[in-house]
């Protein structure tokens, strides 16, 4: 897919959920604004940016001041299916991260963002403290696999803390402004290191 050029607005698609690099977001569209999002961002192979709203709602015409985070992720389109007229299911992949710098929304309700790409995380391995997180995740994947239910996108990568840290934020029961704030984290060890403590204190690990 192509990559968007920082110079150009991004279509922005505001969301109460966080979306993590590498990460699998499915979406159900059926508002005219992103039923025509999703055609263009097909059309023109480029993808668009997810959000977390602090505020407010992404459906058109709730009241009250909408408010996003102040960094998202791009999402390439990985496939679109259309099972019933006007109602797209989507799946995404969560690319790069941006910090969102302005925000105006169209006329027809549609947010265009002027972004600044934020570097991806560096690559590495996971610390030895880290070992009972890593296997813990491996048995809740493989789970989840056998009931036909995994969350994950493949290629697995178990040897990369970002990665760990990643999917872990993104099944843990901890509220949107946590996993937000975790997703923001420059240094995915110590992601990693905030998620291995989640786990020891819940009991899930030893």
């Amino acid at each position: 897919m192509a990559r968007h050029s920082p110079e150009s607005p991004l279509p922005l698609f505001p969301l109460q959920t966080v979306l993590f690099p590498g990460g699998l977001l499915r979406l159900k569209v059926f508002e005219a604004r992103y039923l025509d999002l999703m055609a263009s961002c097909l059309r023109e192979q480029r993808p668009f940016g997810v959000v977390a709203l602090r505020t407010g709602s992404e459906v058109r015409g709730s009241k009250g001041h909408i408010e996003f985070a102040s960094t998202g992720v791009l999402a390439e389109l990985l496939d679109v299916d259309s099972e019933q007229p006007g109602i797209l299911h989507v799946r995404c992949r969560g690319t790069g991260r941006f910090a969102l710098e302005s925000s105006l929304q169209r006329d027809d309700g549609l947010w265009l963002g002027q972004i600044t790409p934020v570097a991806g995380d560096a690559v590495l391995p996971p610390a030895p403290a880290h070992r009972d997180t890593v296997q813990a995740l491996a048995n809740a994947t493989a789970a989840l696999e056998a009931r036909g239910a995994s969350p994950f996108l493949r290629p697995y990568a178990f040897d990369n803390a970002g990665w760990v840290a990643n999917r872990w934020c993104e099944i843990l029961p901890i509220p949107l402004g946590s996993k937000q704030k975790l997703m923001e984290l420059m240094d995915p060890m110590a992601r990693l290191t905030v998620v291995d403590q989640f786990l020891r204190s819940q009991g899930v690990i030893n």
